[in-house]
């Protein structure tokens, strides 16, 4: 069973509201149920529990790649999850994919095609803000994908560097300058795939992607509703993330 060290991070686990990522040194922690002394974790296994100083009770949790994710520094509106793994999945992206994104922002989308095409794959991104790309840095190094992508201070509407990439994906304004360049790096069988929050975009990058022979191209959103469970009151929650964006798919024969 894997032991607890000083200098670890752990996650203190009261409900899914009130979860904390923490590196355990000699310190003490306040939450709003009480003071942690974090120096009390070293040498303990994950999944123990700990006390605060008025008795409420934390689970000591091993973090996972979705809790540093949900804690990255944001510049930017980052795309949700949902949109995420729709990405990865329709995009054919995994193990060893060479994957060019745009625009970089935060970081959060390249993290997640970062963790996929691990260990032999490659994630170019394009990025023409500087302080977005510094923030994106540290947060890529917190957890250990930097090492997967390559970061380019570059306007991706001038063209895409790279030849034979297995997927273009798009967070960005204006998709549709970006379709030419795409078509071009695209090996035959790839994914250009774009994430636009209005329509008018959609109708623009759609209308590009038919005029340099794409096919197979499809717009959708996704929806994600989650559940209240209690047993005898079982309900949907009142808040629910509904449209965060639309996600179009198309293919280079």
């Amino acid at each position: 069973m894997e032991v607890i060290a000083e200098g670890s991070e752990v996650l203190l686990y009261f409900s899914k509201k009130y979860k904390y990522l923490v590196k355990v040194t000699k310190q003490k922690f306040s939450t709003h149920r009480g003071v942690i002394d974090l120096s009390q974790l070293i040498g303990k296994p994950f999944g123990s529990t700990l006390e605060t100083d008025v008795g409420e009770k934390f689970v000591v949790a091993k973090p996972t790649f979705m809790d540093y994710l949900e804690r990255f520094r944001k510049v930017t509106q980052v795309i949700y999850p949902k949109d995420a793994a729709a990405i990865v999945l329709f995009g054919c992206i995994g193990p060893g994919s060479r994957v060019v994104e745009a625009g970089l922002g935060s970081g959060a989308l390249c993290a997640v095609l970062a963790y996929y095409v691990r260990p032999t794959g490659k994630v170019y991104s394009y990025e023409i803000r500087r302080e977005f790309i510094e923030v994106a840095v540290k947060n890529l190094s917190r957890v250990n994908l930097l090492d997967y992508v390559v970061i380019k201070e570059k306007d991706i509407t001038t063209g895409i560097d790279e030849e034979n990439v297995d997927a273009v994906v798009l967070d960005m304004a204006t998709p549709w300058l970006v379709v030419p360049h795409a078509h071009k790096a695209l090996r035959n069988g790839g994914y250009f795939i774009c994430f636009s929050p209005t329509i008018n975009q959609v109708e623009k990058v759609v209308k590009a992607l038919k005029e340099h022979n794409f096919i197979d191209i499809t717009t959708f959103e996704l929806l994600l509703r989650t559940y209240k469970v209690e047993e005898g009151s079982t309900r949907p929650e009142t808040w629910m993330v509904a449209h965060t964006g639309y996600l179009t798919v198309a293919r280079k024969p």
